[in-house]
């Protein structure tokens, strides 16, 4: 697993509400005033709920001393390449080169065909992001003799001046997710800056590697370009080391409005992670939590299993979570003579398929609301696809919830309701803890989504009222994600070798 050596910053990304401007720039204030090295904005231009993110970026940069600025992440379609790239420049003048500059591709087209940008296909704005960046680049090296001239399918410009060149050299990343996006990122990109909400398990590991080689295939070496990453609001020490050291991640950003949140992250968290990290690199060691992590792993996947539950991450976006994961019952493990057929480990195999399959639909809901945040859909579109989610159809009830799913997701299960945890407690009564705890769990989860549905609801007949909508979402996030996890953990190799449905 990389760790590519940058030095570690810490930062906040703040939502650039336009309802509580004072707070806003308060918190960009208490940011710069407790050391923490990168503040950003959303942009979202066709929002009327939020500043214009380049004019509070300027406002910021004159009310703050030493903290690096940027978006988090440029909306390309709705912001020339020519004009951001001087804007740019002029910004890092100004604030005496502290300004780095995070594009994304697009997204929520309708809303910026709605304010008259163009609308792309995905390949489209990949395209054209690429077409951006080669003009950002241009304009900003006056030392090159002749004007700017690129002819793009997207953009085209024909002899536009150069300059001003920035008095540092601005970091270019990119808000990426796909593969020809991680490429891009490789080959011309100088960061990348995903969000943990938007990703789903290894995915880290997975884009570094793309990453990796389409930099190596460039010419360029992987340690030149940065890796960022949109945290939440809660943040463990070990968590963000385990980033570090094994996912490469060099810049962190939380995503908050809390004043406590940002000094603790400032003057607690990230003093312990650039000791813990330092230290490690220094020693070539493993943190004890990864070596804890590591057998744990070898415990829970006994010989011939060959089948990988999903590794909990332990990032989690609130404070809080509906039950308290440290009360966890554990499955006794396997003698050392335990087998597993064929079908045992298909049968592990599809939970772990069932499981993305909900990834995949948390993933899908983070983006609606998203998009009744910024007004690009209202609260009763969003709230029509999310019951029509296999998610939300499902009662979460004993049993019912991995029998209703193998039948809907891989056609060939004849699963009744209530068949998988009766099954496992007749087989193995040890088990017994971990199968009620489970059963908690879903019903924990399925208040949150109902939760999630009552704020939907609210919001058709409230539209400005999405104070209850966020928290929902992430709590969503943290419990389905941690469960998930726990349930794999727990249940893979007694399905594996219980042959669950033979």
């Amino acid at each position: 697993m990389p760790d590519y050596g940058h030095d570690l910053w810490f930062g906040a990304n703040l939502v650039p509400s336009n309802q509580e401007s004072d707070d806003v720039i308060g918190l960009s204030e208490l940011a710069d005033r407790v050391g923490l090295d990168l503040l950003t904005f959303q942009d979202h231009p066709y929002q009327p709920r939020f500043f214009d993110t380049w004019t509070l970026l300027s406002y910021v940069a004159a009310r703050t001393s030493r903290i690096r600025l940027s978006a988090n992440v440029i909306n390309l379609p709705m912001r020339p390449p020519t004009v951001l790239a001087r804007s740019a420049a002029s910004l890092d003048i100004l604030s005496g080169g502290r300004l780095e500059l995070a594009l994304g591709a697009g997204a929520f087209w309708d809303a910026i065909e709605a304010m008259g940008g163009p609308r792309r296909s995905p390949a489209e704005a990949v395209e054209a992001l690429d077409e951006a960046i080669q003009i950002i680049r241009a304009t900003w090296d006056p030392d090159t003799p002749g004007g700017v001239r690129v002819k793009g399918e997207h953009y085209r410009v024909n002899g536009a001046k150069r300059g001003p060149k920035p008095p540092h050299d601005i970091g270019i990343w990119l808000g990426a997710y796909k593969p020809r996006m991680l490429r891009l990122v490789g080959r011309v990109a100088d960061g990348w800056l995903p969000s943990v909400p938007y990703l789903k398990p290894g995915q880290l590991t997975e884009g570094n590697a793309i990453i990796d080689e389409a930099a190596a295939e460039a010419g360029r070496s992987p340690g030149d370009i940065r890796r960022l990453l949109n945290l939440g609001a809660d943040i463990s020490i070990e968590g963000l080391t385990e980033l570090a050291r094994g996912d490469g991640i060099s810049g962190f950003l939380m995503t908050t409005g809390d004043p406590r949140a940002i000094q603790r992250f400032a003057e607690e968290i990230a003093p312990a992670v650039r000791e813990l990290v330092d230290k490690e690199r220094s020693t070539g060691s493993t943190t004890a939590a990864a070596a804890a992590l590591a057998v744990t792993a070898v415990s829970a996947q006994p010989v011939g299993l060959d089948v990988e539950p999903t590794p909990d991450d332990g990032i989690r976006i609130r404070s809080s979570m509906p039950w308290d994961e440290s009360t966890r019952p554990t499955r006794p493990l396997p003698t050392d003579d335990a087998t597993y057929t064929e079908r045992g480990r298909s049968n592990a195999q599809q939970l772990i398929d069932i499981h993305n399959h909900f990834r995949s639909e948390l993933a899908q809901i983070r983006e609606l609301i998203d998009q009744v945040r910024n007004g690009a859909i209202d609260a009763g579109e969003a709230r029509s696809v999310i019951n029509d989610m296999t998610m939300r159809q499902n009662n979460w009830t004993l049993g019912a919830y991995c029998a209703s799913y193998c039948r809907v997701l891989t056609q060939h299960h004849t699963l009744e309701d209530r068949a998988l945890f009766p099954y496992l407690r007749s087989r193995d009564p040890a088990l017994g803890p971990v199968l009620d705890r489970l059963a908690d769990e879903h019903h924990l989860i399925h208040g949150v989504l109902e939760s999630i549905d009552r704020s939907l609801v609210s919001n058709l007949t409230e539209p400005d009222d999405l104070a209850a909508l966020g928290p929902a979402v992430d709590t969503l996030t943290d419990s389905l994600l941690s469960h998930l996890a726990y349930e794999e953990r727990e249940l893979v190799e007694p399905i594996a070798r219980y042959e669950f449905g033979s």
